[in-house]
């Protein structure tokens, strides 16, 4: 089994306000740097995020203000590592001034099998499984994950 994860949030001002510049220039360095590390083994690319962001009828209701990223790593560790251990923690750690705060979760991760590709909608669901059920096998936040790593 490989791991997927879904995360995303809501800008607080728009994707051509300068106060977003920042962390717009450092997407396509932190993708690079993603797609590059051990134990990544896909990611959706920034035009099929894009397209599915603006459909009103997708998941993200066509919020233009959300950003978000949905990929398969080898297994957690290798997740773990690109997260905080890369320049992704760097960006992480500023997040809060980009993000607006939620009062939902905005990440779930779930084991898929080898050679899946994960859709945005899987995705959804297992977020709404792990906000009404909580973390299980089949869908788990950071915590649960580490307490199994």
């Amino acid at each position: 089994m490989h791991l997927a994860e879904l995360n995303f949030g809501t800008l607080r001002y728009g994707w051509d306000d300068p106060r977003t510049k920042p962390f717009l220039d450092a997407l396509d360095m932190v993708n690079a740097v993603a797609e590059r590390a051990d134990g990544f083994v896909w990611r959706m690319t920034d035009d099929d995020m894009q397209t599915a962001q603006n459909d009103p009828a997708d998941v993200f209701g066509g919020n233009p203000n959300v950003a978000a990223t949905l990929s398969v790593w080898r297994d957690f560790g290798a997740l773990q590592h690109f997260v905080f251990n890369t320049i992704h923690g760097r960006f992480l750690a500023r997040r809060h001034e980009w993000f607006d705060a939620l009062d939902s979760r905005t990440m779930v991760l779930w084991p898929v099998p080898v050679g899946h590709t994960p859709t945005l909608r899987e995705g959804n669901a297992r977020l709404q499984q792990l906000q009404t059920e909580g973390p299980s096998e089949q869908a788990f936040d950071w915590a649960y994950a580490e307490t199994r790593a």
